[in-house]
């Protein structure tokens, strides 16, 4: 079976544990590099790149839809929120870890970085949490794979960035750094989660279907009917969790919408139960957007399109 994936380390690292996965259960399988618009257009911020929607995952649908890929591998978190239902999310593997992570060039911590140091990141959600937490830090757009993020910090263009610490667990890099807690960094929605998708109705979907992890399902399921009623895409300052408790009866989950600049927020945070958890998680949802969720969610897309379409920025990357 054919595997698409980006040409990315971290993708192919992805990827490559998928292939491995499958071989043990019998499946023989080759990789198929796709180069998509997320990693083609690497000069302009990622909102930028199709409204963010779906860059780094439009044109593997294509070609498996075209039938020249049997399975594709993903970052869940890049993933649009409505998908192909051709197209059916078939396994969601055993969730790594799924926070924000914090690299500077000396180990200095997020709270001991002197004022006006430039932190990179291509997040929008992670640059409003940045600027909610430390008003005084400069952010500033930054794309690239892992290498090159981490070459521009040793470099000193920057004096910090972010990354999400699952993908440099995938990668085997045990960086010293700081883990960020999801009470002021709420990642996005399904970070630190991989999701293999194949045609609906074919060998590939019995054999993908082998590797699902159940609680991993779960928990990202959740995170995105938490956030599915505030339209704002995955690029905007949106961010959503849930972690399901020891005892697997209850799952705590945290969901919020930021403005772009940080002043604003609007948050949830609850126990629910993991029978009628769906239910409750969209109660959740209806909650954030009459707290005004989806009036900031429009905003933050109304002020990416006029920064798409040229217009000058209110806020510094």
């Amino acid at each position: 079976m054919i595997i698409g994936t980006r040409g990315s380390q971290l993708a192919l690292a992805q990827t490559k544990n998928v292939a491995r996965l499958l071989e043990e259960r019998g499946v023989e399988t080759s990789i198929k590099i796709i180069k998509t618009s997320g990693d083609r257009f690497t000069d302009r911020p990622l909102h930028a790149v199709s409204g963010g929607v779906g860059a780094f995952v439009r044109e593997l649908d294509d070609v498996m839809l075209a039938g020249e890929i049997d399975i594709a591998v993903h970052s869940m978190k890049d993933m649009p929120t409505i998908r192909p239902q051709a197209i059916p999310t078939v396994a969601i593997l055993e969730r790594d870890t799924p926070f924000d992570f914090l690299l500077t060039y000396d180990g200095t911590t997020l709270d001991e970085l002197p004022e006006q140091s430039i932190i990179g990141t291509s997040s929008l959600r992670r640059a409003a949490q940045i600027r909610r937490y430390r008003p005084d830090l400069i952010t500033q757009e930054l794309r690239g794979n892992i290498d090159t993020r981490l070459r521009k910090l040793k470099e000193g263009q920057y004096d910090g960035i972010l990354l999400a610490k699952a993908g440099l667990e995938r990668m085997g890099w045990d960086l010293e750094g700081e883990i960020l807690s999801p009470e002021f960094f709420c990642p996005s929605p399904n970070q630190g989660t991989v999701a293999v998708v194949t045609r609906a109705g074919t060998e590939a979907e019995a054999a993908v279907s082998k590797l699902d992890h159940t609680e991993s399902r779960i928990v990202t399921e959740l995170e995105r009917i938490l956030i599915s009623e505030l339209e704002g895409g995955c690029t905007t300052p949106i961010g959503s969790y849930a972690e399901l408790k020891p005892d697997k009866k209850e799952i705590h989950v945290l969901a919020e919408v930021l403005s772009l600049d940080g002043r604003e927020v609007v948050r949830v945070e609850e126990s629910i139960p993991m029978l009628g958890g769906i239910e409750k998680a969209r109660e959740l949802g209806h909650r954030l957007v009459e707290m005004g969720g989806r009036r900031l969610a429009e905003e933050a897309l109304l002020q990416i399109s006029r920064d798409a379409c040229g217009t000058e920025s209110s806020y510094d990357y």
